[in-house]
């Protein structure tokens, strides 16, 4: 078995290969030539473990993550990961490999996708609310699709926002970089608004956005949520795939779920899965004003395209530590 680690995951990620990967994926996935068992995990006080099994023909992919969700961490994170990689011919496991790499990286790249795909094509400034894992990834890979002028940071500690700001400098060059003093006032006025939060309080408004916003969302707490429900009311609603998204918890949004509760949509609101968009069986936007979200949950597709493309790699270079177990 081959040995990566989180190092080998990361010099090995090419993140426009993988938002090409990623949406190979979410396209197969929309079509049914993936198999994929929603997402279950087994809970514990203060967080979860889950378990992400995938199928991808097309990436000669079978693989499964673990990834456990712990919160109130501090002093490490609070999504810690491996995936192992298995032969589809006859079941052997054949690599395991660092997923919190992956995870980060792949969620940001269909975020990166969404954006390629729904925001308007004259979009100049994006607002990352968060400060974390996803933050610092999307910060990475949203601006690849796009040519924004002005990139701002907000979350809950400013200095935080103010850190991050200025390690991102390094490789958004030639862009305004900016912590803002609120979420509001990052928001106020973006064209794309990228939220990668824990929060268990909306940190996306409907009354902060601009006409034409485009929205990703990638928070998860089972207790709040970090969208509310009059942006998901007005918005063009695109999800990863409408089974994971609508499923209760661990697979599915509470975003969109306390949404219906309150009545502020219903489960035919969801317009589109992203892989419909990529393969063109359903319209992305049509109205310069229209607000489109991306909600994302997080499904193994994603994990079993990056790590066939983590190992392909490595492989080809010779990186990591053969096993025998």
């Amino acid at each position: 078995m081959l040995i990566l680690s989180r190092a080998d995951v990361e010099r090995l990620l090419d993140p426009d290969a993988l938002r090409g990967a990623v949406a190979r994926a979410m396209a197969d996935l929309s079509a049914g030539r993936a198999s994929m068992p929603p997402r279950i995990a087994a809970n514990v006080p203060d967080g979860l473990l889950a378990a992400m099994p995938a199928y991808l023909p097309s990436a000669g992919a079978l693989t499964t993550k673990l990834v456990s969700l712990f919160p109130r961490n501090t002093d490490r994170p609070t999504h810690q990961a491996v995936i192992v990689v298995f032969d589809p011919a006859n079941g052997t496991p054949v690599a395991l490999m660092d997923g919190e790499a992956i995870t980060a990286a792949r969620t940001a790249a269909g975020s990166a996708l969404a954006t390629e795909l729904l925001a308007r094509s004259d979009a100049a400034v994006l607002a990352v609310i968060g400060t974390g894992v996803q933050a610092r990834a999307h910060l990475r890979a949203v601006p690849r699709v796009r040519s924004f002028r002005e990139v701002r940071v907000a979350g809950h500690d400013a200095a935080k926002a103010r850190a991050l700001v200025d390690d991102a400098r390094s490789w958004l060059g030639g862009m305004t970089l900016r912590a803002a003093a609120s979420y509001a006032e990052a928001i106020a006025g973006a064209d794309v608004v990228s939220a990668a939060t824990h929060s268990p309080e909306p940190v996306v408004r409907r009354e902060w956005l601009s006409p034409g916003a485009h929205i990703t969302s990638v928070g998860y707490n089972t207790a709040g949520r970090e969208i509310d429900g009059a942006t998901i009311r007005d918005a063009l609603l695109v999800v990863e795939s409408r089974a994971a998204a609508l499923a209760p918890p661990p697979a599915g949004s509470n975003d969109i779920a306390m949404a219906i509760a309150e009545g502020a949509m219903t489960r035919e609101h969801v317009h589109a899965e992203l892989g419909e968009l990529v393969a063109g069986t359903r319209p992305g936007r049509t109205d310069a004003r229209q607000i489109t979200l991306y909600k994302s949950v997080g499904v193994a597709v994603q994990d079993a395209a990056a790590a066939a493309l983590v190992l392909d790699a490595a492989r080809r270079k010779r990186v990591g530590r053969e096993v025998k177990l």
